[in-house]
């Protein structure tokens, strides 16, 4: 297995904002990709730029390109008809990873083991480009249950070249075999599915690709290295339980001057929280904006219990309005910054299968802080600790049952929280 939150050199990153930053680049390396695309998303939806990634697919496979799609069974609905027939006409490999079918669609969200979902949204060309962040194929101003939107999301990916995108694709091809090979989230045959994955052939694509790297690295020795650090990290309910947090929790408690985190669904776990306030109360500014529009009912209303210890520590916390946020990302001390999939709340800390990136570099970091600290000031409006004390008891009501249904959800599928 490889070494997923290992640090390495990689170029410099860039960082893609929105869809109009985010579908190009991305469309873009597809189509100059000369072997083999990657792609896992929560969404895939083909309305506007969703409909021009996808052709972008097609032009690949039709190149004689592998494509390999994979795809949520929940957050993605079932391929229509049309889309169906040209990708397998291109030779677009499709597969849903936790498919609810038929009439149970609905009622299979009742069984626990369902509400572990893929969440990542990762992109590989050649095992050489990754793409990395919160947005789905979906476009900005589209959403499946709202329709269209008057503003785009708040949402960000990062782009970057070297062993992140080897490590990215290892694991995808990983996971690409075990959901070929039927295997549902909740089994543990790593062993079979490696077998599988050598067995096609991958196993040897992915060694013969990294020794012609290492020999490229060799010839070019002379010339001047990446210095930009970074690393992958991901949450699966195996060997990578908790690096996200874990890798949030570490970089928070050594914040000396400023914490800043965007996160569309926040409600992080008692030592997250824990470590927020004993920033705040050490002297380093924390500051969050969070989601400000209602989207999901328990997501929107079980955040706002927690507020209170954190005011109340100093932790400035501001709701974004403008539309849907829904970036995951974070700088600490204008150094340390991630771009990922991974919210902060227990659906996904402890139940899907998460991606996010770690860079340890100044300049990214300060390009995004600079996008937040905009954010907050032309679209959000700061949470004032004296109306949060006088919301209404309805309001408060409505907060204590989302809470209590987050904990239930959380006791069903056995996690302690």
């Amino acid at each position: 297995m490889p070494a997923a939150a290992s640090f390495s050199s990689v170029r410099a990153p860039l960082l893609l904002q929105g869809g109009d930053a985010f579908f190009p680049a991305l469309i873009g390396a597809i189509d100059s990709a000369s072997d083999w695309v990657q792609l896992e998303s929560y969404i895939f939806d083909f309305h506007g730029a969703g409909a021009d990634v996808a052709e972008a697919l097609l032009r690949a496979a039709r190149r004689g390109l592998t494509v390999q799609v994979l795809v949520d069974g929940i957050g993605s609905e079932a391929l229509q008809a049309p889309w169906q027939k040209m990708l397998q006409v291109a030779g677009v490999h499709w597969q849903v990873y936790s498919p609810l079918t038929g009439n149970w669609r609905g009622l299979g969200l009742l069984w626990p083991e369902q509400w572990r979902r893929l969440h990542r949204k990762l992109c590989v060309v050649d095992q050489r480009v990754v793409f990395c962040g919160g947005i789905n194929i979906l476009d900005d101003f589209y959403d499946p249950r709202h329709g269209a939107l008057a503003a785009p999301r708040f949402d960000f990916a990062v782009r970057l070249e070297g062993a992140v995108a080897e490590a990215a694709s290892e694991e995808m091809a990983l996971l690409w075999w075990r959901v070929q090979a039927g295997y549902s989230a909740r089994h543990h045959h790593l062993t079979e599915a490696w077998e599988a994955f050598r067995a096609a052939g991958f196993g040897g694509r992915i060694k013969a690709a990294h020794l012609a790297r290492q020999r490229a690295a060799e010839v070019g020795a002379q010339e001047p290295q990446p210095s930009v650090r970074a690393a992958l990290l991901l949450r699966d309910n195996l060997l990578y339980r908790n690096s996200i947090e874990r890798a949030y929790r570490k970089a928070i408690g050594q914040a000396r001057e400023e914490v800043l985190i965007a996160n569309a669904y926040f409600l992080p776990g008692g030592r997250l929280r824990r470590a927020l306030i004993k920033a705040a109360r050490r002297g380093v500014r924390v500051t969050l904006l969070l989601q400000g529009q209602y989207e999901y009912f328990m997501q929107y209303h079980a955040a706002r219990p927690v507020y209170g210890a954190l005011l109340a520590a100093g932790v400035e916390i501001h709701e974004y309005e403008a539309s849907f946020l829904h970036a995951k990302v974070a700088v600490v001390d204008s150094r340390w910054s991630t771009v990922g999939s991974s919210n902060l709340d227990p659906f996904s800390l402890l139940l899907a299968r998460e991606a996010n990136v770690v860079i340890d570099d100044r300049a990214f970091a300060r390009d995004l802080r600079e996008r937040l600290r905009g954010a907050i000031v032309g679209q959000g409006r700061r949470v004032d600790a004296a109306d949060y004390s006088r919301r209404p008891w309805r309001q408060r009501l409505l907060e204590r049952l989302a809470y209590a249904l987050m904990r239930l959800a959380l006791l069903l599928t056995r996690q302690r929280y």
